[in-house]
């Protein structure tokens, strides 16, 4: 099957309620892409006009974690869209066998959606429809967000809400604003972002319910059970930062950007942060040691030393000088056998007798003078 005489249709990829996917070939190029066929559009007269908007918003987007746009027009009376072609399969799963990822993959995972959802959160685009089925891998493992553009087209609150089967595909990723009945933004996206990692991680969305309604109560209301308590080998950091995203108040979680830098960072797997490098500070003066008393190994009197910062362990210099060794009483006894000692203490003894007799012989004299 030809389509717009260009794309040669070979093999149905994915069927939903509004449309089916076909690996085809881009015969004027030569390469492979798929085209998605929007089907019942004709009962709503402005699905065309609004498909139109959202497929030119979707072609701006050019990011390595996005699906391409190429081409956009109307064949056989069906609107259709052609895409990248991503060799690999989406996040989905089944319900028999959900996909269960290692924490390492989910922080892959986690980080190239969010740097997708970051790159059309720049361009004024909320994606509405993050799911596992719109997280598409390739074979080396690079993670690309699809349908961006016709989610706002395809998903509408109120039919995701009340139609039987649309809550099994938008419920259970449904922001808390978006079930009280708010416009999606950017938080909206995060949110259910996070809803998609919590079941990549465990194999279960975080929120159940039977019914609508109940479910949605649990978006607004319930905290989802901490991953580890479920028996999930994850990190510490992980789990805290995966909270994050699922807070109830919109304000309270983190942007896209910021998802992507965080899990591309390596914070996820609670590395820790390198200590600030401790400014040495001088080691405290050691007292001095002790000398024995009257002991055999006192140390004679020093000069003391020269003024100038003593050196401190290790090299370091500042240190207060050492006070001077006390002097030990074994060293007045050497002192006194020195002759210079002897010497000096006479002299002041000879001149004193000197003096005396000096003093003597002038009164003598000046007595026999007075008497004659």
């Amino acid at each position: 099957m030809l389509v717009a005489d260009r794309y040669r249709l070979q093999v149905c990829v994915g069927r939903g309620g509004m449309g089916e996917v076909w690996r085809a070939t881009d015969e004027v190029l030569g390469r492979d892409v798929a085209v998605k066929l929007m089907l019942g559009h004709e009962h709503d007269p402005s699905a065309a006009d609004r498909f139109r908007m959202e497929a030119q918003t979707a072609a701006r987007l050019s990011h390595p974690h996005v699906v391409g746009v190429f081409d956009f027009g109307t064949w056989d009376g069906k609107l259709f869209l052609v895409m990248e072609l991503v060799h690999g399969d989406s996040l989905a799963g089944d319900r028999a066998r959900p996909v269960v990822l290692s924490a390492e993959q989910v922080a892959t995972v986690a980080a190239h959606a969010a740097a997708g959802l970051a790159a059309a959160h720049r361009q004024g685009v909320v994606h509405r429809d993050i799911k596992p089925g719109n997280l598409l891998m390739d074979g080396d493992g690079t993670v690309k967000l699809a349908d961006f553009g016709i989610a706002r087209f395809v998903d509408d609150p109120s039919a995701a809400l009340t139609t039987t089967g649309q809550i099994v595909g938008t419920g259970l990723y449904l922001a808390p604003e978006r079930a009280l009945g708010k416009p999606a933004s950017p938080a909206s996206d995060v949110y259910s972002l996070g809803c998609v990692l919590y079941q990549l991680l465990s194999g279960q969305p975080p929120f159940r319910g039977d019914t609508a309604t109940a479910l949605l109560y649990q978006h607004i209301d319930t905290p989802p059970a901490p991953l580890r308590q479920l028996g999930v080998p994850i990190p510490a950091a992980f789990e805290a930062y995966l909270l994050s995203l699922l807070a109830k108040q919109p304000e309270q979680r983190p942007t896209a950007q910021a998802i992507a830098d965080w899990f591309s960072s390596g914070s996820w797997r609670d590395r820790p942060m390198p200590l600030p490098q401790a400014v040495p500070q001088p080691a405290p003066p050691t007292m001095p040691r002790a000398v024995p008393q009257g002991g055999p190994q006192a140390m004679p009197s020093a000069p003391a030393p020269a003024p100038g910062p003593a050196p401190m362990p290790g090299g370091v210099a500042g240190r207060a000088p050492a006070p001077a060794p006390v002097r030990s009483r074994r060293a007045a006894p050497a002192a006194a056998e020195n002759p210079l000692a002897k010497i000096s203490r006479r002299r002041p003894r000879r001149t004193a007798a000197v003096a005396g007799i000096v003093a003597f012989v002038v009164f003598l004299f000046i007595g026999m003078a007075w008497l004659s």
